[in-house]
């Protein structure tokens, strides 16, 4: 039995995208469609660790206030960021004020730079696609780890990442479109032309 809500345009949702207007245009333009630069791939990695312990909507209502505070998350700039500028940001009331995850942004901006040598973030994040791709019916059938994510997790704390879990990974790899994670019978299954 499908978990999927359809919605008053018609289309098929499952039930965190189906009411909430911000949510459903991110599940219905963004999520899962594939992020292959840098600078995409460190956002969204950033705001990943972010959202650990919190709700996805809360992250996506700050993402600006975040893109504003991370220099629109240019790894540059941030990894060139000092203790002011943590004290600046434990001090923006539109971000998440959570030392330890603004100071792991910081470090995975340096890390991100010190990648460029052996190929970069976002080669190093595609190269942990599996073969295949679940076929979820029901949320219940969807995994919040895999080895994928766990081999990924563990290649990116060797390279100086930190907040780079399997289970955030894992979320990485759906937001991104190396899996598609989309319920079978979405309105989006098979639309980010990774999995066909």
């Amino acid at each position: 039995m499908s978990e999927i809500v359809i919605g008053e345009d018609g289309l098929a949702r499952p039930p965190w995208a189906a009411t909430d207007p911000l949510l459903r245009d991110y599940y219905d333009t963004e999520w899962g469609m594939p992020v292959r630069d840098e600078r995409g791939v460190f956002e969204r990695l950033s705001l990943e660790a972010f959202q650990s312990g919190l709700s996805w909507a809360t992250i996506l209502r700050k993402r600006p206030a975040f893109r504003s505070a991370f220099a629109d998350f240019d790894p540059d700039t941030v990894a060139a960021y000092g203790q002011s500028d943590v004290e600046r940001l434990m001090g923006d009331a539109g971000i998440v004020r959570n030392r330890r995850k603004v100071e792991a942004t910081i470090t995975n901006a340096r890390a991100t730079v010190a990648l460029r040598a052996e190929g970069g973030l976002a080669e190093l994040v595609w190269a942990h696609r599996p073969a295949t791709t679940p076929a979820p019916r029901t949320l219940s059938e969807l995994p919040t780890t895999t080895p994928e994510s766990l081999a990924l997790s563990k290649a990116l704390k060797r390279k100086g990442f930190t907040f780079v879990g399997p289970t955030t990974m894992h979320a990485l790899m759906e937001a991104i479109g190396i899996v598609d994670t989309h319920l079978v019978d979405s309105h989006r299954r098979g639309s980010s032309g990774v999995w066909g």
